[in-house]
C-alpha cells in the first residue's frame, strides 16, 4: 500500500492537490541533493530531471514502491537497478505527445518556408521574395524513426498535409492508418524529411552520425525533438556543408545535461556547433517541444492516474 510520497521537483499544483485528496501524504523537497535526502520513510518519489537517480540513491530507498518521472525521458534514472529492486518506474509520455508533435510541424514549416530567416531580413530592411521561395510538405515522404507516443501524434497531425508518411520502430506491427511501418532501407531510400522520436538509450546514443546520414538516397530535412545525445553535432555540420542534409530543426542539443540548465554558461563549444548557430540551415529551440501550458497539466494528471492505479493493484495483492 502506498501512503507517503516525496516530491523532488516543482510541478503543477494539481498533482499535490489530487494526491492529498486521495489520501496520500505528500512531502516536498526541491533543494537537497540525493546525498541529503532520507528516503526511508517514503513509498514513492515524484521527480522530473533535477536529480540523477543512481544505484546509491536507490539502495537507500528501503520501502520504495515506485519512482514517477514526470515527462517521457527516464535517462536520469538507473532503470536496470530500479527493476532489480522491484520498484515500479512510471513516466507520462502521453501528456506531452501533442505538444511535441505540434512543435515539430511548426519547426518544419518555418524551415521549409524560410519564415524565421525572412522575418529577420525584413526587420533589417531587406525585402527578398525569390531567395525565400518555400517548399511544400504536400507530396513529400516523411520518415518517422521511433513510433511511440510522440511519433504517432506527429503522424496523426501530419495526415492533413497530403504527404506520404512512413515509420520505423524496433517493435513490430505498430504502424497505423497514419503511417506505414517499413524497414530502415525504405526510410533511407524514400524520405524527404526525417523526424526523430526515440528515447535516449545505449542503442540510440549518437545514432544520427556520418554512417547513418550517408545511407540516404537523397538530401533530406532533419527534425530532432527527442534527445540531443542521439545526434552527433559535428557529423550534422558536415552533412549540412556537403548538402546531404538540407536543413535541421533542433529542439534538443548534444550539450544538454539532465537538468537542461543554460548550456551557454561555462562551456566551450566545438567549432561545428558554432557553425550551426550561424547557419541559416538550422533552426533551434531550447528543449521546449513538449513544454506547453497544457502539457504541464496533462503530464501531472497522467502521473496521478498511474499512481492511483498502482495503489489499487497493491490493495488487491
Amino acid at each position: 500500500m502506498i501512503k507517503k510520497i516525496l516530491i523532488l521537483d516543482k510541478n503543477h499544483p494539481f498533482i499535490i492537490y489530487k494526491l492529498k485528496k486521495k489520501g496520500f501524504i505528500c512531502d516536498e523537497n526541491y533543494d537537497d541533493s540525493t546525498d541529503q535526502i532520507n528516503l526511508s520513510a517514503y513509498d514513492g518519489v515524484i521527480l522530473r530531471s533535477r536529480l540523477k537517480i543512481d544505484k546509491k540513491f536507490i539502495e537507500k530507498a528501503k520501502n520504495l514502491k515506485f519512482i514517477a518521472r514526470i515527462g517521457s525521458g527516464t535517462e536520469n534514472i538507473d532503470k536496470d537497478h530500479v527493476r532489480k529492486k522491484g520498484i515500479t518506474l512510471i513516466s507520462s509520455p502521453e501528456g506531452n505527445k501533442d505538444a511535441v508533435a505540434e512543435h515539430a510541424i511548426g519547426m518544419l514549416l518555418c524551415m521549409m518556408n524560410h519564415i524565421i530567416h525572412s522575418h529577420q531580413q525584413i526587420i533589417t530592411g531587406k525585402w527578398s521574395r525569390e531567395t525565400n521561395r518555400g517548399i511544400e510538405i504536400m507530396g513529400k515522404t516523411i520518415g518517422i524513426i521511433g513510433y511511440g507516443n510522440t511519433g504517432k501524434a506527429f503522424a496523426k497531425k501530419l495526415s492533413g498535409f497530403d504527404a506520404k508518411i512512413l515509420c520505423y520502430d524496433i517493435l513490430p506491427e505498430i504502424g497505423d492508418i497514419y503511417a506505414k511501418q517499413v524497414n530502415m532501407n525504405t526510410i533511407f531510400k524514400k524520405s524527404d524529411v526525417i523526424s526523430l522520436h526515440v528515447p535516449y538509450t545505449k542503442r540510440t546514443k549518437g545514432m544520427i552520425n556520418y554512417d547513418f546520414i550517408k545511407n540516404f538516397y537523397k538530401p533530406f530535412y532533419l527534425i530532432n525533438t527527442s534527445r540531443g545525445g542521439c545526434l552527433i553535432t559535428s557529423h550534422l555540420a558536415n552533412a549540412l556543408k556537403n548538402g546531404k542534409i538540407y536543413g535541421a530543426c533542433l529542439d534538443v542539443l548534444e550539450y544538454e545535461n539532465f537538468s537542461s540548465s543554460n548550456i551557454f554558461l561555462n562551456q566551450k563549444f566545438h567549432k561545428s556547433f558554432l557553425y550551426l548557430i550561424h547557419s541559416n540551415k538550422v533552426l533551434f529551440t531550447p528543449h521546449i517541444a513538449g513544454w506547453t501550458k497544457e502539457s504541464k497539466f496533462k503530464m501531472d494528471r497522467k502521473i496521478v492516474e498511474k499512481i492511483i492505479f498502482l495503489n489499487q493493484k497493491f490493495h488487491k495483492t
